[in-house]
C-alpha cells in the first residue's frame, strides 16, 4: 500500500470509530427518555401508598411527562436547528438530570408532578437534537440508515424495558430509585459528549413561533383536563367548558401553521398518504401500548396479587419481541413493502389487545404474556417504521424538526393512552363499583373492607380493563382498514 494512502485510511478509520462511540453516548439519554415514559407503571402502587395522590393526580404523575415532551418536541427541534443541536442536547441532559433528582425525593404528589414536568422539559430537548446529531456523525448513507435504525430500536426498547427495570429496582429499593438510575447516564454523557460530538446547526430555519407552541400545548392540556375530570368526578362546568375550548385552540393551531413561512408543524408533509398513516400508527400504537401496560401493571399487582418482581419478569417476553421486531422491521419493509408492514402492524396489535379479554381475578397471567408477545410485533413495526418515514420524507436540514414529528406522535400517544383510555377505565370502574374511591388501589386500601367488597372492586376494575382492551383493538383494526384503502401496494416513503 502506498504510504500516501495510509494517513487517509487512518483518518477514515478514526472518523468511523468516533462516530460509533458518539452514537453509543447519545443512545444513553435516548434510552432514559423512553424509559421514563413507562418506568412508573409498576411503581404506581408504591407511589400511591407513599404520597396518597388523588385519582386525578395519579394520572398526572403518569402522563404529565409525556405531555410536556410531546408539546415541546417540535419547538425544540426548531430551536436546535437554529441555535445548535449539541448545545441544546447538553442543556437538556442537565435539566433532565435535575428533574430526576427532584422526583426521586419528592415529598408530595404535587412536587412529583412538577418534577416529572421538569424531566419532560429536558426530554423534549433531547430527542430531536439526538437524532440530528446522529445523522451528522455518519457521512455514509448506509451507515446513517443503520444508525437511525439503532436509534429507533433503542427508543422502542426504552419503552418496553421501562416497567421491567422499574420492577427490579422496586423489589429492592424505594420508589424514588426508578429516577435515580438516570443520574449516572447523565454524568457520563456530560463528560463524553463534548469530546465525541460536534455542534450541528441548520441555517435558514426561521424563528420558533411562540404562539404556535402556546396553542398546541394549551389546547392539548385543556382537552386532557376535561376528559380526566369527567371520568374521575363526573360532569362539571369547568370540564364542560375546557373540552370545547381545547378543541377550538387546536383548530386555531392547525390553521396558524398554514399561514407561517416556518411553521412549527409542516402540514404539507401530511399530504403524503404513507407519511400520514405512519404518523397515525405511531400515535395509536403508543395509545394502545401505554394504556395496556399501565392497566396490566395494576392488574398483575392489585388484582392478581403478584409481587413487583414477578410482575416485572412477566413483561420480559413482550419486551424482547418488541425490540427484535423493531430492529428487523427495515428488512421486513424491504421484502413486503410499507403497506403490508403497516397492515401487519395493526392486525398484530389488535390481536394482542384482544388476548387481554380473558384475564380474570383468579387467573390470566398466561393470557397477559401472550398478549404482550403478539402485540409486541405490531409495536416494534410501528416504532421503527414511523422514525424511518419521518427522517426520509424531508430535506436533511429539517432532520431535527421531522424527527420531532415522529417522536411527538409516540410521546403524545404515550400520554394520551393513559389520559384517555386510562380515564375510560376509571369511568367504568366508578360506574360498576359506585361509592368506592376513584382507583382500585385506593379502594383496596380502605379500612375494614369485606371480602365481598374486595371482589366487587376487582371485578369492576377488570370490566374497565377489558373495555379499554377491546376499544384499543377496534381502533387498531380501523387503522388497518385505512392503511389498506389509502396506501397503494407499491407505496414507498416518498409516496
Amino acid at each position: 500500500m502506498p504510504r500516501a494512502a495510509r494517513p487517509t485510511i487512518d483518518r477514515m478509520y478514526q472518523r468511523r470509530t468516533r462516530a460509533w462511540f458518539g452514537l453509543s453516548i447519545v443512545l444513553g439519554p435516548v434510552l432514559l427518555v423512553a424509559m421514563d415514559g413507562s418506568v412508573l407503571f409498576l411503581a404506581m402502587p408504591r407511589i400511591t401508598a407513599a404520597l396518597d395522590p388523588a385519582p386525578g393526580q395519579a394520572l398526572w404523575i403518569l402522563d404529565v411527562y409525556g405531555f410536556v415532551v410531546g408539546a415541546l418536541l417540535i419547538a425544540f427541534g426548531r430551536v436546535g436547528d437554529r441555535y445548535g443541536r449539541l448545545r441544546l442536547l447538553m442543556i437538556g441532559v442537565l435539566v433532565f438530570g435535575a428533574g430526576s433528582a427532584a422526583a426521586a425525593f419528592a415529598p408530595s404528589a404535587e412536587l412529583l408532578i412538577a418534577s416529572r414536568a421538569l424531566m419532560g422539559l429536558g426530554g423534549a430537548t433531547l430527542l430531536p437534537s439526538a437524532l440530528a446529531v446522529i445523522s451528522e456523525l455518519f457521512a455514509d448513507p448506509r451507515q446513517r440508515a443503520r444508525a437511525v435504525g439503532i436509534f429507533a430500536a433503542t427508543f422502542a426498547a426504552g419503552f418496553a424495558i421501562g416497567p421491567m427495570a422499574g420492577g427490579q429496582l422496586l423489589s429492592t429499593f424505594w420508589w424514588g430509585s426508578v429516577f435515580l438510575i438516570n443520574l449516572p447516564v447523565v454524568l457520563l454523557f456530560t463528560a463524553c459528549a463534548p469530546v465525541l460530538l460536534r455542534e450541528v446547526r441548520a441555517g435558514g430555519t426561521g424563528r420558533v413561533d411562540l404562539p404556535s407552541v402556546i396553542l398546541s400545548a394549551g389546547g392539548l392540556l385543556l382537552c386532557v383536563y376535561a376528559v380526566k375530570h369527567l371520568a374521575a368526578y363526573g360532569p362539571s362546568l369547568p370540564a364542560l367548558v375546557a373540552g370545547p375550548a381545547g378543541l377550538v385552540v387546536l383548530v386555531g393551531f392547525v390553521r396558524r401553521q398554514r399561514t407561517l413561512d416556518h411553521p412549527l408543524v409542516d402540514v404539507a408533509l401530511f399530504r403524503r398518504r404513507v407519511f400520514t398513516v405512519a404518523i397515525a400508527t405511531g400515535l395509536l400504537s403508543l395509545v394502545a401500548w401505554s394504556a395496556g401496560a399501565y392497566l396490566s401493571a395494576v392488574y398483575l399487582q392489585s388484582v392478581r396479587g403478584l409481587s413487583v418482581a414477578h410482575a416485572a419478569l412477566l413483561t420480559l417476553p413482550g419486551a424482547v419481541v418488541l425490540t427484535v421486531t423493531c430492529i428487523t422491521t427495515p428488512h421486513l419493509v424491504e421484502r413486503v413493502g410499507e403497506r403490508a408492514s403497516l397492515i401487519l402492524c395493526h392486525l398484530s396489535m389488535a390481536a394482542g389487545l384482544l388476548l387481554l379479554a380473558p384475564t380474570a381475578a383468579s387467573g390470566g397471567t398466561a393470557w397477559y404474556v401472550a398478549s404482550t408477545v403478539v402485540a409486541g410485533v405490531g409495536y416494534g413495526i410501528s416504532f421503527s417504521l414511523v422514525a424511518e418515514t419521518a427522517v426520509g420524507a424531508v430535506p436533511e436540514e429539517r432532520a431535527g424538526s421531522a424527527g420531532a414529528i415522529a417522536e411527538t406522535s409516540n410521546e403524545i400517544g404515550n400520554a394520551l393512552g393513559i389520559a384517555l383510555l386510562g380515564s375510560l377505565a376509571t369511568l367504568v370502574f366508578r360506574l360498576r363499583d359506585p361509592g368506592t374511591s376513584g382507583t382500585l388501589d385506593e379502594a383496596l386500601s380502605a379500612p375494614g373492607l369485606s371480602s365481598i367488597a374486595i371482589d366487587q372492586a376487582k371485578h369492576a376494575y377488570l370490566d374497565g380493563f377489558h373495555v379499554v382492551a377491546i376499544t384499543a383493538a377496534v381502533l387498531c383494526l380501523a387503522l388497518a382498514v385505512l392503511a389498506t384503502r389509502w396506501i397503494p401496494e407499491n407505496s414507498r416513503s416518498n409516496a
